[in-house]
């Protein structure tokens, strides 16, 4: 999850520093935090926390150079957290979670519970209570509760689809935003799941027919679904994401290293009449301009 923090982004909040006391008074707010203890493993202290999306589902990455302990509470939202380097136990004392690097762990739901980091680099998402009760009505979930079995790990597969969907919704934040109908339709199951596969294949000769099954939908349905929602056909979509993937690229290459023809070919524009005239009316600008710049 490399592009966790993409600059493109804009952030829903942004920290750091490189005091104690900035620490704890910068991150015990966002986790109602009472009785937080903020340490040094050496001379070099420093923290980092950025979150990108909005309140009902954000994408967020924690960093810190030393330690925190404390406790910990989260009000109406449903919040999943994995480390990629340090040490971490959530729920310490007898339901003590020590967490492994890359694997999910759910935070205690609407309950208080201790938390102690050391040297840490962590990734989390927060996710509306109200959102993941819909979500779940979708599968017939519907008693309006919200009780989960953290005592079970989950498998290789789980943790590999999970990872999958949290990518897929930073794809779609840096391509669109969270102003764009994608992002709020990115949370309806099985139109996230035809936008997701979209995002991840757009580089691949992607048929509609593909994209239904990968969405569990007829091609009529998918048809319908995306004209409902996005007020677009998925082949328009996947041509407007291809275009964004091309303008990207030509922003980001060297002229004397790469054409406007094997970038629009890339991304499957064969014609390149017809690309040059999308791309003009998208972006407004030839891409041989884009590519000069």
């Amino acid at each position: 999850m490399d592009n966790t923090t993409n600059e493109g982004l804009r952030p829903l909040v942004s920290v750091s520093g490189t005091e104690t006391d900035t620490a704890i008074a910068d991150l015990a707010g966002m986790y109602a935090g009472k009785t937080w203890h903020s340490g040094h493993v050496d001379d070099d202290y420093w923290y980092r926390y950025v979150a990108v999306g909005d309140d009902r589902m954000s994408v967020r990455r924690s960093q810190m150079h030393g330690t925190l302990r404390g406790d910990v509470a989260v009000e109406g939202q449903v919040v999943v957290q994995w480390i990629d380097s340090g040490t971490a136990t959530v729920d310490t004392g007898r339901n003590a979670v020590r967490m492994q690097p890359g694997i999910p762990v759910l935070f205690p739901v609407e309950q208080r519970f201790d938390m102690d980091y050391r040297d840490w680099d962590q990734r989390l998402v927060h996710l509306d209570r109200d959102l993941v009760l819909d979500v779940a009505s979708e599968r017939h979930l519907v008693d309006g509760t919200l009780a989960f079995d953290r005592t079970t790990p989950p498998t290789t597969a789980a943790v590999e689809r999970w990872r999958a969907s949290v990518a897929s919704s930073v794809r779609v934040l840096r391509d669109e935003g969270t102003a764009s109908l994608a992002w709020g339709e990115h949370r309806n199951a099985r139109i996230r799941s035809a936008v997701e596969t979209i995002h991840a294949r757009a580089h691949e000769p992607l048929t509609v027919s593909e994209i239904a099954r990968a969405a569990d939908l007829s091609v009529r349905g998918l048809q319908e679904s995306f004209q409902r929602t996005l007020d677009r056909t998925p082949m328009q979509y996947l041509r407007e994401v291809r275009l964004r993937r091309a303008h990207d690229d030509l922003l980001r290459a060297e002229p004397a290293t790469v054409s406007v023809a094997e970038v629009a070919s890339r991304w499957g524009f064969t014609h390149m009449g017809r690309f040059s005239g999308e791309y003009l009316r998208r972006f407004g600008e030839y891409p041989k301009h884009t590519l000069r710049r």
